[in-house]
């Protein structure tokens, strides 16, 4: 009977170890792995990615503001080249909501040596990445993106 009982504790303790291994992967932070990670430099008047072609798929941005001032961080997707998006009445501003411009996610107010994170799922096509602030977006503060391939569904 002695030699049951100390099995049944080993057995007890193993289940009870593997429950515990089970809660604590539970608890693990859920979401997405990103299909690729894109770092940017936003300073005064540039945004520079790391890269310009990506995988589609989940994408992370980790954007980092190198000041000498607040930024922000805008994602659309357009077919329209970087440099020519339409402007809001006035002039200083990317008019967010035209209809050539597919807003796809944004960090707003980066503050100097901030830095900030934007998980987005991006189908193909082409992006820009811009700063909206009045006349960043004028003085040079946009760069394009390629996302090319296939993803298994589109929020973008």
């Amino acid at each position: 009977m002695i030699g049951r009982d100390k099995q049944g504790r080993r057995l007890a303790r193993t289940v009870m170890a593997g429950a515990t291994l089970l809660g604590l992967l539970s608890c693990s932070p859920a979401g997405p792995h990103p299909d690729a990670t894109v770092g940017v430099v936003v300073r005064d008047f540039r945004i520079s990615p790391s890269r310009q072609n990506i995988p589609a798929g989940t994408v992370e941005f980790a954007v980092r503001d190198r000041g000498p001032s607040t930024h922000e961080f805008v994602v659309i997707r357009t077919d329209l080249p970087a440099d020519h998006l339409p402007l809001e009445r006035d002039g200083l501003t990317v008019d967010e909501d035209s209809p050539l411009l597919h807003s796809v996610g944004e960090i707003t107010d980066l503050n100097i040596g901030q830095s900030g994170e934007l998980s987005l799922r991006l189908r193909p096509g082409r992006y820009v990445l811009f700063c909206n602030l009045e006349g960043h977006y004028l003085g040079g503060m946009h760069a394009t993106i390629e996302v090319s391939g296939e993803t298994g569904s589109s929020s973008s």
